[in-house]
């Protein structure tokens, strides 16, 4: 599938990413199909607690016509659609990656790894203590 060319002028290669990814929630739309490859779209609802139907949807398709998502419909009864990231999807992830491991380091109560949140949770206020 082609990218679909943007208006405008770009500045840099970060202004044209930004143009890709830009926006409160497709960075997490990318994180939640590199976590759960083959996701319906109710599973990637409940992945991006907050994100509306119809927010996520004209996310995916934008995703879709700029080659990062692939999306597969089925002929069944009922109906089953699934979202992939394509190759360029997941070099995307890989190039978001080290801005993960900043954000974990430099920001407080983000968990180092998606185990060590699952620690949080049982271990109850002793998070909160520690950043206070």
């Amino acid at each position: 599938m082609a990218t679909v060319p943007r208006p405008g002028a770009y500045v840099c290669g970060i202004d044209a990413a930004m143009d890709v990814i830009g926006g409160k929630w497709k960075v997490l739309i990318l994180w939640a199909l590199g976590e759960r490859p083959g996701c319906r779209f109710g599973e990637l609802r409940r992945q991006v607690p907050g994100v509306t139907e119809k927010v996520l949807a004209a996310h995916l398709r934008e995703l879709e016509a700029d080659g990062i998502v692939h999306r597969e419909a089925y002929d069944e009864v009922p109906p089953r659609v699934e979202y992939t990231l394509t190759e360029a999807g997941r070099r995307l992830n890989e190039a978001l990656a080290p801005l993960g491991a900043w954000g974990r380091a430099h920001v407080r109560g983000v968990p180092a790894h998606p185990a060590a949140a699952r620690g949080t949770q049982a271990r109850g206020t002793q998070a909160q203590d520690t950043q206070a």
